[in-house]
C-alpha cells in the first residue's frame, strides 16, 4: 500500500512520462552533482511537489533536469537564484500549457468514445491520443518558444540606449472585462461558462496578436494586454468591442487604457497604467473605451477625438477626470 507522500503513476502518466520513478531525492542531488538543498529548491521551482529522502519518486530525466541546470549555474552563465527565477517562470508556464491541453484532449476523448463506443476505455483513447500527439507537439512547443524569444530579444533590442534600464519601458495597458460576468455566470452551466470564457479569451487573443500586442494574462472575465503603440492599442480595444461586445450572441464588454512607464518582469507587467487601466473599466459603460490623460494626449489630434467625462474618485489615485475616446 503506498504511504501518504508516495505517489504511483498512473498508466497515462507512465505513457507521457515514458518511465517509472526509481531515485529518491538524495539520488538525484548526487545524480545532478548538486548540493540537496539546491536540488530541492530547483525542483520546487518547477512547481513540483517534495518526497521523503527514502521514497523513490523520481525519473531519471528529473535528475538530468536538476543536472543541467546545475551545470549551467556551474558554467556561470547564469547565478543560481537567476536559475531558479526562470526555471520558476518555465514551470508555471508549462503547468498551465498541461492544464490547458489536457481540457482540450478530454473533450477528443468524448468525442472518440461518442462516435466509437467500441473504441475501449476512455484511458485507451487517451493513450491513443497521447502516443500520436505528443512529438508533434514537443517540436511545436520548441519552435513556438524560440519565435517568442526572439521576439522578445526584438523588444529590448529596440529600446536602444545602452544605459536604457531594460526593465522599465514605456507601454499601453488595456484592460478588458465581460460586464456582469458574476450575474451571468449565475445564470448559466458550467459547461456554457467555460465555452463563453474560452471563446472570449480566445477573440481577444486574436484581436491583440492582430495588432503587435501582447496579452499578459487572462483572468477568466478579463484579459490584460499591452502594446508598444498608442494607436495599435486603441485598435485593440476597438476590436475587442467589435468581436464581442457588438455580437448578440456574446455578453458586453468594457475596455480601459492607460499610458505610461512600466516595469516588466518574468511575463508580466507592473506600475501605476496597469493599476489604471484596469480601474478605468470600472467605470466604463458597455461597449466603450475609456483612457487616461496620458494615452489621449499621445493619439493624433487629426484622427481622434476626445472627450473628458465628469471626474471621479478612482481607487488608489484619488479625483480622475477620465475620457472617452473615438476616432474622427
Amino acid at each position: 500500500m503506498p504511504r501518504d507522500d508516495e505517489h504511483i503513476p498512473s498508466p497515462l502518466e507512465q505513457a507521457i512520462l515514458g518511465d517509472l520513478p526509481v531515485l529518491t531525492s538524495p539520488e538525484v542531488a548526487e545524480w545532478a552533482g548538486v548540493p540537496s538543498d539546491q536540488a530541492r529548491r530547483l525542483w520546487r521551482a518547477l512547481g513540483f511537489p517534495e518526497y521523503a529522502d527514502d521514497v523513490a519518486a523520481f525519473l531519471p530525466s528529473d535528475a538530468e533536469a536538476v543536472r543541467t541546470l546545475g551545470e549551467v549555474t556551474r558554467s556561470g552563465l547564469l547565478s543560481f537564484d537567476l536559475a531558479v527565477n526562470l526555471t520558476r517562470a518555465l514551470g508555471q508556464t508549462m503547468a498551465r500549457l498541461a492544464d490547458w491541453e489536457v481540457s482540450a484532449m478530454v473533450q477528443r476523448v468524448e468525442e472518440i468514445q461518442a462516435t466509437d463506443p467500441e473504441h475501449g476505455s476512455r484511458v485507451d483513447a487517451a493513450l491513443e491520443l497521447v502516443s500520436g500527439f505528443t512529438k508533434p507537439f514537443e517540436e511545436l512547443l520548441i519552435y513556438a518558444w524560440r519565435r517568442h524569444l526572439a521576439a522578445a530579444a526584438g523588444r529590448i533590442e529596440a529600446l536602444g540606449s545602452e544605459d536604457a534600464d531594460l526593465h522599465t519601458v514605456s507601454q499601453t495597458i488595456g484592460f478588458a472585462d465581460i460586464v456582469g460576468f458574476t450575474a451571468l455566470s449565475n445564470t448559466l452551466t458550467q459547461e456554457r461558462i467555460g465555452d463563453l470564457v474560452e471563446l472570449f479569451e480566445t477573440r481577444c487573443a486574436d484581436v491583440v496578436s492582430s495588432q503587435r500586442g501582447r496579452i499578459i494574462k487572462s483572468i477568466g472575465d478579463s484579459v490584460l494586454f499591452v502594446n508598444d503603440d498608442v494607436e495599435r492599442a486603441y485598435d485593440t480595444a476597438e476590436g475587442i468591442i467589435n468581436v464581442i461586445g457588438r455580437d448578440s450572441r456574446m455578453p458586453d464588454v468594457r475596455v480601459g487604457l492607460a499610458t505610461g512607464s512600466v516595469v516588466m518582469r518574468m511575463g508580466d507587467v507592473f506600475g501605476p497604467p496597469v493599476n489604471m487601466a484596469a480601474r478605468l473599466t470600472n467605470v466604463a459603460r458597455r461597449n466603450r473605451i475609456i483612457v487616461d490623460a496620458e494615452t489621449a494626449e499621445r493619439l493624433p489630434d487629426d484622427r481622434f477625438e476626445t472627450r473628458h467625462l465628469a471626474a471621479r474618485p478612482v481607487r488608489g489615485f484619488g479625483i480622475v477626470e477620465p475620457l472617452a475616446v473615438r476616432r474622427r
